[in-house]
């Protein structure tokens, strides 16, 4: 048992991807054989990796010294060399073709999101406008939620909240997408681009569209991360601007 321990202590990394693609492996048997693929292999996974992050502490299941692997692979490293490297296999013919309709849905996705996390930030008794912004900023993403709140000076609670809002809609977007793609008619790059656009989270927009068809991935990712930094522009700057006329 210790020459193991020692081993995988050494390989922590290798032992992490061999986890995921057994887990992987399980998803995907599950998915056909038991839910005859009404349910993606990909949100089977999901659920099951949320789940084991509640065997560890405040890292998880990385907590957990036989699995402290699983902190460099679902870190922000590897996590954003896989989003650039998705983004790069675009066709970019197919992006020029969505162009305006890529812009008006970034604009769109950005605002809407932030006018509904303001809404539950009201809804939970906040009335400042830097912690109203920065729940609205979180409803975005979960990157956008912290930036926005670190640059107004909002309570460690607050982030904590916009964190919470950005990650639930990160399950949301992952679990969901594969079930309502064919009735929302998510089965080209121009959708895609769209799709990614209005909802931006990266994470639940990549994982989502890889269950859906991973062809689909560089496009809805390409949109996605640009909703980010578009989110970290406005939230801070614009937003917290039209809200402050708007309650003061």
């Amino acid at each position: 048992m210790e020459i193991i321990n020692t081993v995988i202590g050494k390989n922590g990394l290798v032992f992490a991807f061999l986890c995921v693609g057994i887990i992987m492996l399980f998803s995907t048997w599950v998915s056909k054989y038991v839910t005859n693929k009404k349910i993606p292999g990909v949100a089977i996974a999901i659920i099951i990796g949320l789940s084991l992050a509640f065997l560890g502490d405040e890292k998880g299941i990385s907590n957990i010294p036989l699995f402290a692997g699983m902190a460099i692979l679902g870190g922000p490293m590897l996590r954003d060399f896989a989003v650039v490297a998705t983004a790069m296999s675009a066709d970019l013919s197919k992006i020029r073709q969505a162009g305006l309709a890529g812009l008006v849905a970034l604009v769109m996705g950005v605002s809407i999101s932030f006018i509904i996390g303001v809404l539950i930030g009201l809804s939970m008794g906040y009335t400042n406008i830097e912690s109203l912004t920065t729940i609205g900023a979180g409803a975005c993403t979960y990157i956008v939620g912290p930036v926005t709140g670190t640059a107004l000076g909002a309570s460690s609670d607050v982030i904590a909240i916009s964190v919470a809002t950005g990650v639930v809609k990160t399950i949301f977007t992952t679990i969901c997408t594969p079930l309502v793609a064919k009735k929302i008619q998510l089965d080209n790059p121009h959708a895609a681009i769209v799709f990614g656009g209005l909802l931006g989270t990266t994470s639940g927009v990549v994982a989502g569209l890889a269950a859906t068809d991973e062809e689909l991935v560089p496009y809805g990712a390409l949109t996605s991360t640009f909703y980010t930094g578009l989110g970290c522009l406005l939230c801070p700057s614009l937003f917290y601007v039209i809200l402050r006329a708007i309650f003061l």
